[in-house]
């Protein structure tokens, strides 16, 4: 009967010991692993927006901390494939959108115009008297190029004249942008916008007035643009 009993009792023992080898033998995937592949597909927007671009780049951080993790842990972390497959990833992702919107920066401004942006058209404190910027009368009659978003006033096809605004932060909000974030835009002929929240890229001739022109629902406007490159 007691060799019975002992026979039961090593059988168990025997399970209970193979049961924990099972268990000493799991390893868990990094999380930092997985978070570093999730981000890098979310990285491929940083092709269609260069603020963007820092999503490879902390996928690059999440690769880096989960190949340490699994080199400081072997015994309890796995997923090194994973954690390099996720590293090259966002590498490719972030030296390939660096570059491209490089290239883009680099070429997009037609030939005899130059760069501006809505904060050379804001008025300063060394001229409180103008309510446009000394910066803008200088550009006034100059060939320009520009980067901001259609005003979304009801107008959706085959659009000839519109006004660019900085952002939508305000108008979508129900407020008016400010006078001085807002340049009247007339297309030349066969140039023609449809309405889209994309930024879009405008060059042509930059008109300035220290008054305000009447424009339609809008208070006015100090600056208009005819332009002939829209994009």
């Amino acid at each position: 009967m007691n060799s019975a009993v002992c026979a039961e009792m090593d059988a168990l023992v025997e399970n209970d010991q193979e049961g924990w080898e099972d268990y000493e033998s799991y390893r868990a995937v990094s999380k930092a692993a997985v978070s570093s592949l999730i981000i890098g597909i979310f990285g491929l927007l940083a092709l269609a927006a260069p603020l963007l671009v820092i999503l490879p780049f902390i996928g690059l951080f999440w690769g880096w901390r989960a190949l340490r993790s699994i080199r400081c842990y072997p015994q309890e972390l796995t997923g090194r494939g994973l954690a390099w497959t996720a590293l090259v990833f966002n590498g490719l992702l972030f030296v390939g959108g660096s570059t491209f919107h490089a290239v883009v920066y680099a070429t997009e401004v037609p030939e005899g115009a130059q760069r501006i942006s809505f904060r050379d058209l804001q008025p300063t404190r060394d001229a409180p008297d103008l309510p446009v910027s000394p910066r803008a009368l200088e550009l006034d009659g100059e060939q320009v190029f520009i980067k901001g978003y259609l005003y979304p006033d009801g107008q959706q096809n085959n659009i000839r004249q519109f006004i660019l605004i900085p952002d939508l932060g305000t108008c979508c909000f129900g407020g008016q942008p400010a006078l001085t974030d807002m340049i009247q835009v007339t297309l030349q002929d066969p140039l023609r916008a449809h309405f889209s929240l994309r930024k879009r890229s405008i060059a042509g001739i930059l008109r300035v007035d220290t008054e305000l022109r009447p424009i339609s629902g809008l208070g006015g406007v100090y600056y208009r643009l005819e332009a002939d490159h829209y994009r």
